[in-house]
């Protein structure tokens, strides 16, 4: 009797396992069940904005679910962050993490809301984009040497846009005005974007910017030199900064994460799909054309690649001399 009651105990105790595995099982399967979002927190019409709006398609095709595309501007992309980092990390809010906002933002903000090293769980890198000096296509100007001819001639008389202090465009031009020994003015904007616009009005002299090929190639604006240590595939006739006689390199890369402590099983299923979706001919393409560089890798690399560029920009920004806000 004392035999066949443990045997029964042993059977309810195995039942029970089985049970609750079955039930994490069903839970881990049921994500997503409802609309992902994924905060950009710039506004329309720039790169972040751009790459943001060619992954949600296919992810949403690979989870099975919508995925919406949300702007949450403001603050060189500090505004939209600090509010992600306040959400549930549960997988339904994804952000479309930048060097801006998760490398150069705590150097630059004395309270950005947000702590790069903790507030986070880094799913995917996605790409880089080397920055690209673009004048108005109705510029006067034809190479880069011709801006640093203009500006020594006339110091503080030309501008140069962002999308806004700490952005990739702003820590560029800073780091042109070094290497070049100039003095260009900057104009922050709320996004690359406004930015973009005003300087293809000729409202501002110039831009280091990483979103412009579709206004290159419309005939908007010319390209004069690309901050990447080759040419890019893209743009094969255009100079680097350093054959055009001001030697720097300058880029911007992108990834997604989730706010800390999101579940392992999230993050390795939205790190399976984008890493498909980054390989697809298509998208690869698509990166390519607007002069990215695709990256990818698993969640722990882009961990380490975040740590290490969140130390390198301390230097960066430490060196453009751009004032803390």
């Amino acid at each position: 009797m004392i035999e066949l009651t443990y045997i029964t105990r042993v059977a309810r105790a195995a039942c029970a396992g089985a049970l609750l595995a079955v039930a994490a099982t069903q839970a881990m399967a049921a994500w997503p069940d409802k609309p992902i979002k994924i905060l950009v927190p710039w506004p329309p019409g720039g790169a972040t904005d751009q790459i943001a709006r060619m992954l949600s398609q296919p992810l949403s095709q690979a989870l099975g679910t919508p995925v919406i595309v949300e702007n949450k501007a403001g603050a060189g992309g500090v505004i939209g962050t600090a509010a992600f980092v306040k959400d549930k990390a549960d997988g339904y809010t994804i952000l479309l993490a930048t060097s801006s906002t998760n490398a150069a933002a705590p150097y630059l903000y004395a309270k950005p809301g947000f702590d790069p090293a903790h507030d986070f769980t880094p799913v995917i890198a996605l790409c880089e984009i080397p920055n690209v000096m673009v004048v108005p296509a109705k510029s006067a100007w034809n190479s880069l040497g011709d801006i640093v001819a203009a500006a020594r001639q006339s110091p503080g008389k030309y501008t140069y846009g962002s999308a806004g202090i700490g952005g990739s465009q702003h820590l560029a031009g800073a780091q042109f005005k070094t290497a070049a020994n100039i003095d260009i003015r900057h104009v922050p904007y709320k996004g690359s974007g406004p930015a973009a616009q005003d300087l293809i009005a000729g409202h501002i002299d110039m831009m280091i910017d990483t979103g412009s090929l579709g206004s290159i190639r419309g005939g908007l604006l010319r390209p004069l030199a690309v901050a990447s240590a080759k040419r890019l595939t893209a743009l094969p006739n255009v100079p680097t900064f350093t054959e055009a006689g001001t030697p720097m390199v300058a880029s911007a890369w992108y990834g997604l994460m989730l706010p800390a402590n999101a579940p392992a099983d999230v993050v390795q299923r939205l790190n399976t799909e984008v890493q498909r979706i980054l390989k697809s001919p298509d998208m690869h393409q698509r990166l390519t054309d607007m002069g990215a560089l695709v990256m990818g890798g698993t969640s722990q690399e882009f961990a380490k690649f975040a740590a290490s560029e969140l130390k390198r920009y301390e230097g960066i920004v430490r060196d453009s001399g751009a004032p803390k806000e």
